[in-house]
Protein backbone atom coordinates (compact mmCIF):
# COMPACT_ATOMS: atom_id res chain seq x y z
CA UNK A 1 0.00 0.00 0.00
CA UNK A 2 1.20 3.42 -0.80
CA UNK A 3 2.35 6.20 1.64
CA UNK A 4 0.48 8.59 -0.46
CA UNK A 5 -2.64 10.43 1.05
CA UNK A 6 -5.61 10.07 -0.77
CA UNK A 7 -6.88 13.67 -2.48
CA UNK A 8 -10.61 15.07 -3.54
CA UNK A 9 -10.57 13.35 -6.31
CA UNK A 10 -9.23 9.78 -4.65
CA UNK A 11 -11.89 10.00 -1.65
CA UNK A 12 -14.86 11.11 -3.85
CA UNK A 13 -13.93 8.40 -6.56
CA UNK A 14 -13.89 6.00 -3.42
CA UNK A 15 -16.97 7.31 -1.64
CA UNK A 16 -18.78 6.28 -5.59
CA UNK A 17 -17.63 3.06 -5.35
CA UNK A 18 -18.88 2.27 -2.05
CA UNK A 19 -22.33 3.86 -3.10
CA UNK A 20 -22.51 1.76 -6.09
CA UNK A 21 -19.81 0.31 -7.52
CA UNK A 22 -21.60 -1.69 -10.16
CA UNK A 23 -23.79 0.82 -11.52
CA UNK A 24 -22.00 3.94 -11.36
CA UNK A 25 -19.90 4.71 -14.88
CA UNK A 26 -15.94 6.40 -15.17
CA UNK A 27 -18.37 9.24 -16.50
CA UNK A 28 -20.72 9.46 -14.01
CA UNK A 29 -17.69 9.36 -10.88
CA UNK A 30 -16.21 12.08 -13.19
CA UNK A 31 -19.06 14.57 -12.85
CA UNK A 32 -19.02 14.42 -9.30
CA UNK A 33 -14.80 15.07 -9.13
CA UNK A 34 -14.98 17.12 -11.63
CA UNK A 35 -12.62 15.09 -13.38
CA UNK A 36 -12.05 13.81 -16.88
CA UNK A 37 -13.31 9.87 -17.42
CA UNK A 38 -9.73 9.00 -18.21
CA UNK A 39 -8.35 10.60 -15.24
CA UNK A 40 -10.99 8.54 -12.84
CA UNK A 41 -10.13 5.38 -14.63
CA UNK A 42 -6.30 5.98 -13.96
CA UNK A 43 -6.63 6.70 -10.08
CA UNK A 44 -9.63 3.63 -10.17
CA UNK A 45 -6.34 1.31 -11.38
CA UNK A 46 -3.54 3.25 -9.40
CA UNK A 47 -5.97 2.92 -6.17
CA UNK A 48 -6.25 -0.75 -6.93
CA UNK A 49 -3.00 -1.27 -7.58
CA UNK A 50 -1.52 0.49 -4.10
CA UNK A 51 -4.02 -1.54 -2.56
CA UNK A 52 -6.42 0.83 -0.86
CA UNK A 53 -9.39 -0.49 -3.19
CA UNK A 54 -9.68 -3.93 -2.92
CA UNK A 55 -11.91 -5.35 -4.60
CA UNK A 56 -15.70 -5.37 -5.44
CA UNK A 57 -18.33 -7.10 -4.04
CA UNK A 58 -22.17 -8.08 -4.07
CA UNK A 59 -24.23 -6.94 -1.31
CA UNK A 60 -26.34 -10.22 -0.78
CA UNK A 61 -29.44 -10.45 1.33
CA UNK A 62 -29.17 -13.71 2.63
CA UNK A 63 -32.19 -14.24 4.00
CA UNK A 64 -33.94 -13.64 0.92
CA UNK A 65 -31.84 -15.89 -1.22
CA UNK A 66 -32.80 -18.50 1.44
CA UNK A 67 -30.00 -18.26 4.33
CA UNK A 68 -32.44 -16.76 6.90
CA UNK A 69 -29.21 -17.19 9.77
CA UNK A 70 -26.51 -14.99 9.65
CA UNK A 71 -24.30 -16.12 12.66
CA UNK A 72 -21.51 -13.90 14.93
CA UNK A 73 -19.04 -16.23 16.61
CA UNK A 74 -16.87 -14.60 19.13
CA UNK A 75 -13.51 -16.21 19.18
CA UNK A 76 -10.37 -16.82 21.10
CA UNK A 77 -7.26 -17.51 19.58
CA UNK A 78 -3.98 -17.31 20.58
CA UNK A 79 -2.25 -13.47 19.90
CA UNK A 80 0.05 -15.18 17.98
CA UNK A 81 -1.47 -17.38 15.79
CA UNK A 82 -5.10 -15.64 15.14
CA UNK A 83 -3.54 -13.81 11.81
CA UNK A 84 -2.67 -16.88 10.66
CA UNK A 85 -5.94 -19.05 11.13
CA UNK A 86 -8.17 -16.07 9.21
CA UNK A 87 -7.73 -18.12 6.14
CA UNK A 88 -8.51 -21.73 7.25
CA UNK A 89 -11.32 -19.98 8.86
CA UNK A 90 -12.76 -18.25 5.57
CA UNK A 91 -12.43 -21.58 4.07
CA UNK A 92 -15.06 -23.65 6.07
CA UNK A 93 -18.41 -23.76 4.40
CA UNK A 94 -20.98 -21.33 5.66
CA UNK A 95 -18.52 -18.57 6.78
CA UNK A 96 -18.85 -15.15 4.85
CA UNK A 97 -16.21 -12.95 6.96
CA UNK A 98 -14.00 -13.21 9.66
CA UNK A 99 -12.72 -10.01 11.43
CA UNK A 100 -9.43 -10.14 13.30
CA UNK A 101 -9.90 -7.82 16.63
CA UNK A 102 -6.91 -6.35 18.26
CA UNK A 103 -8.70 -5.43 22.12
CA UNK A 104 -10.37 -7.63 24.32
CA UNK A 105 -10.29 -11.52 24.92
CA UNK A 106 -12.16 -12.02 21.92
CA UNK A 107 -10.00 -11.98 19.27
CA UNK A 108 -11.79 -12.62 16.31
CA UNK A 109 -15.22 -12.41 14.87
CA UNK A 110 -16.71 -14.64 12.53
CA UNK A 111 -19.47 -14.59 10.76
CA UNK A 112 -21.52 -17.47 9.06
CA UNK A 113 -24.70 -18.17 7.14
CA UNK A 114 -26.87 -21.00 6.54
CA UNK A 115 -30.65 -22.27 6.26
CA UNK A 116 -31.31 -23.99 9.78
CA UNK A 117 -29.43 -24.17 12.65
CA UNK A 118 -28.20 -27.78 11.62
CA UNK A 119 -25.86 -25.20 9.27
CA UNK A 120 -24.01 -23.18 11.81
CA UNK A 121 -23.78 -25.88 14.10
CA UNK A 122 -21.13 -27.31 12.01
CA UNK A 123 -18.81 -23.67 11.49
CA UNK A 124 -18.78 -23.77 15.80
CA UNK A 125 -17.23 -27.18 15.61
CA UNK A 126 -14.61 -26.45 12.85
CA UNK A 127 -13.41 -23.78 14.80
CA UNK A 128 -13.19 -25.54 18.31
CA UNK A 129 -11.57 -28.62 16.40
CA UNK A 130 -8.95 -25.78 14.71
CA UNK A 131 -8.40 -24.83 18.77
CA UNK A 132 -10.36 -21.62 19.18
CA UNK A 133 -12.64 -20.76 21.79
CA UNK A 134 -16.03 -19.79 20.93
CA UNK A 135 -17.12 -17.50 23.80
CA UNK A 136 -20.40 -16.30 22.48
CA UNK A 137 -22.18 -16.40 19.09
CA UNK A 138 -25.04 -13.84 18.27
CA UNK A 139 -27.84 -14.38 15.94
CA UNK A 140 -28.19 -11.11 13.31
CA UNK A 141 -31.79 -10.00 12.55
CA UNK A 142 -30.52 -7.06 9.86
CA UNK A 143 -27.20 -5.86 8.77
CA UNK A 144 -27.01 -2.53 6.88
CA UNK A 145 -24.32 -0.91 5.54
CA UNK A 146 -23.52 2.92 4.29
CA UNK A 147 -20.56 4.37 2.75
CA UNK A 148 -17.73 6.32 4.55
CA UNK A 149 -18.45 9.89 4.74
CA UNK A 150 -15.20 10.82 5.18
CA UNK A 151 -14.58 9.83 1.34
CA UNK A 152 -17.26 12.40 0.45
CA UNK A 153 -16.24 15.59 -0.75
CA UNK A 154 -19.62 17.14 -0.47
Amino acid sequence: MSDRELDDVDREILHALQEDARGLSSGEIAERTEASSSTVRKRIQRLESEGVLKGYSADIDYQASGYPLRMLLFCTASITERGELIEDVLDIPGVVSVQELVTGEQNLLVTAVGETDDDITPVAQELLDMGLTVADEVLVRSHETTPFDDFSTE
